[in-house]
């Protein structure tokens, strides 16, 4: 979740730490999907894109990828920490994210938010994240300042101003943010924050990672140490350059400045493993400030890497992404029981490639009361049933296939390179392989039909599934704190 914007002019693009951001993709309509699929089958071009990929690893373990592109004269530097709010301390929820804000409170020869200042008065713009399973940072800069922007991200892993006034300061800062993001807005915490705590059993999957106010409160000094100690070190990071830059010139500023720092012996990576989900679980919540009621519903994905979750991938495309996509014809357009669907796997937190653990597929949509939960959940399951029960034709997966095809040149070109930044730097991190950027289109083409119906029989049947409603006002079972004497009930 984006802690801060610290750009003008740049907040249609960036977000802050509420993490729902809009679909910036023009909607498709069949006919006009129908004739990109046409053009698209007809040509003789490469099956992908061809990002160029230089990979090393430094004596201390730091990943590096440099990416060079001419198009423009910046670039992009990232840092990827192998930490996210997946696995987090326990009883510390929030903390991966709360850390993440410390990490621009000072370091050694930077001070208390100069590292901010470096970026914006050298003409860049930065921001930080937290996810499933990493921690980032990353500067949009003139390539000219690759070198000043390498210095200052090698200041702060060294070491950070852990002190308890910033400790303090940004334990406020996250407190609020919860409160602005989840519990004083509409839908705050729905489907992105809920649906992971009632569909995974397993703790580091399931608990409120945006945190508990509880436990913000409770960390302190000696928690900040130890964490940055073990995570925030250079063998548990990939650092990555994207842009008009040079490889040899690039790599040798990196060694210079990141080669000294030591690396540390890493903790054992938690079990996250979700057991086989055999029945439906259903669940509703209370929003008092929700105007109209809402359904999500969350189907737990295929391992990452296997033509199963590829697969998954296809029918994420034909499900619920665009206009043309079966759950939006039948919901929206069909029975017009919603204005709009949403969806898609690591669904408002990302996407299918950048997180490496149990995920979910997920869709929601709010709609007006006099549509119980009956009613929508039967146009769900009769779209559902459609592919269960009819072929799947190759036209339908030609058709996905454009789609996600597009999606990816949209998400490389994205923002000065983030996007492709973003990519190379999770396949990296998890899969110590940068450049399955370029096999991506390659590993969906490999799907047939039957691995697709497999995959449906499996992962998208009725025991599979998660249901969450959401009920606008006040939950009426909730317990009623008796007032204490002399105080005001």
């Amino acid at each position: 979740m984006y802690s801060r914007l610290l750009a003008l002019g740049v907040s249609a693009v960036l977000l802050g730490c509420n993490p729902k951001p809009a679909d910036p993709t023009p909607a498709a309509t069949p006919a006009a999907t129908d004739a990109l699929v046409s053009q698209a089958t007809q040509q003789a071009a490469p099956v992908s894109f061809n990002v160029p990929v230089h990979y090393s690893t430094l004596e201390n373990g730091l990943k590096v990828v440099i990416s060079p592109d001419h198009t423009a004269p910046t670039a992009v530097i990232g840092v990827y920490y192998n930490i996210g709010f997946r696995n987090e301390p326990k009883n510390r929820t929030g903390f991966a994210h709360l850390f993440e804000h410390m990490m621009f409170q000072g370091s050694k020869n930077l001070g208390k938010m100069e590292f901010i200042s470096l970026v914006q008065t050298n003409g860049g713009v930065l921001n930080g994240s937290t996810r499933f399973d990493y921690t980032n940072y990353f500067e949009i800069v003139p390539a000219h300042k690759v070198e000043t922007m390498l210095w200052a991200e090698a200041d702060r892993m060294k070491g950070l101003a852990i002190t308890q006034e910033n400790l303090t300061n940004q334990q406020g800062v996250v407190k609020n943010e919860v409160k602005v993001n989840v519990l004083n807005q509409p839908y705050g915490g729905f489907p992105w924050l809920d649906m992971p705590q009632y569909a995974f059993n397993n703790w580091y999957n399931a608990h409120n990672f945006y945190g508990d106010l509880a436990d913000l409160d409770a960390a302190n000094l000696d928690d900040v140490k130890s964490f940055f100690d073990t995570y925030y070190s250079p063998n548990n990071a990939v650092l990555v350059v994207v842009g008009d830059v040079e490889v040899e010139p690039t790599l040798a500023m990196v060694k210079k400045y990141f080669s000294a720092i030591p690396a540390v012996t890493l903790p054992a990576q938690p079990d996250l493993t979700e057991l086989r989900q055999e029945q439906e679980k259903r669940f509703n919540k209370f929003d008092k400030l929700a105007p109209k009621p809402a359904l999500a519903f969350a189907y737990k994905m295929p391992p990452r890497n296997t033509p199963e979750y590829f697969a998954m991938g296809i029918l994420d495309q034909l499900l619920v992404q665009g206009t043309d996509s079966l759950l939006h014809q039948e919901l929206v357009k069909n029975r017009q029981l919603t204005g709009d669907v949403g969806g898609g796997i690591n669904y408002l937190l990302g996407n299918m490639f950048n997180y490496n653990g149990p995920m979910l597929w997920m869709s929601s949509f709010t709609h007006d009361e006099k549509h119980s939960e009956k009613e929508l959940l039967a146009a769900v399951d009769q779209v559902i049933g459609q592919l269960t029960e009819q072929p799947i034709l190759q036209k339908d997966i030609d058709r996905a296939i454009v789609k996600i095809r597009s999606g990816l040149y949209d998400n490389i070109d994205s923002f000065y390179g983030f996007g492709k930044l973003d990519l190379l730097a999770s396949f990296a991190l998890f899969d110590n392989d940068p450049a399955r950027i370029n096999d991506l289109e390659a590993q969906f083409k490999a799907v047939t039909p039957e691995v697709l119906k497999a995959t449906i029989a499996e992962y998208l049947r009725p025991g599979n599934r998660t249901i969450l409603t959401l009920t606008p006002g006040e939950d009426p079972a909730a317990a009623v704190t008796p007032a204490k004497e002399g105080n005001t009930p």
